[in-house]
């Protein structure tokens, strides 16, 4: 069998009560999306979901045959995965972090400032690093004044930095 491409939606960092009940820690922009879930992977292997709802600033999952408290800690510090057919699609010009990390990184004129080496999640608008091939790394806002283009495909990302960003 081939092996599934899995994206990380959320980590599971506690049990919750005593009948198997897990709490997972939403690492995605729709955190809605545990409500409609009929599975998801853990360790690569397949778990039903029973029941799932969210909590403050959690998601309360029962994953069946999950039955009791020490059942559930077997799964605490793990991620809960999702194959990409089941991603939330995305509308016109948003992208998921994973499809543009490791895209090349260009200013107007063409000059290759580096590779988009992370994203930081700032809650206003995400930060990007742009690491250069000396090491040097250069942050910018993901904003349209500063992301230009982004390009899946070809991996590639035109931007216009700030005049104080050094080239």
């Amino acid at each position: 069998m081939a092996e599934l491409d899995l994206f990380t939606i959320g980590q599971i960092v506690a049990p919750h009560g005593v009948r198997g009940d897990v709490r997972i820690y939403p690492d995605t922009d729709f955190p809605k999306r545990f409500l409609k879930m009929k599975y998801g992977y853990i360790n690569g292997k397949k778990y039903e979901v029973e029941s799932a709802r969210l909590h403050k600033r959690v998601v309360l999952m029962k994953f069946v045959g999950v039955d009791d408290r020490n059942a559930a800690e077997l799964l605490v510090k793990k991620d809960l995965q999702v194959p990409r057919e089941d991603l939330v699609p995305l509308k016109k010009g948003q992208h998921y972090i994973y499809d543009i990390l490791g895209s090349a990184v260009y200013d107007l004129q063409g000059h290759e400032l580096g590779k988009l080496t992370d994203v930081l999640r700032t809650g206003s608008n995400d930060v990007y690093v742009v690491t250069a091939d000396d090491g040097k790394e250069t942050l910018l806002a993901a904003i349209p004044d500063v992301i230009k283009s982004i390009d899946e495909g070809e991996k590639k990302i035109v931007v216009d930095p700030p005049e104080w960003v050094d080239e």
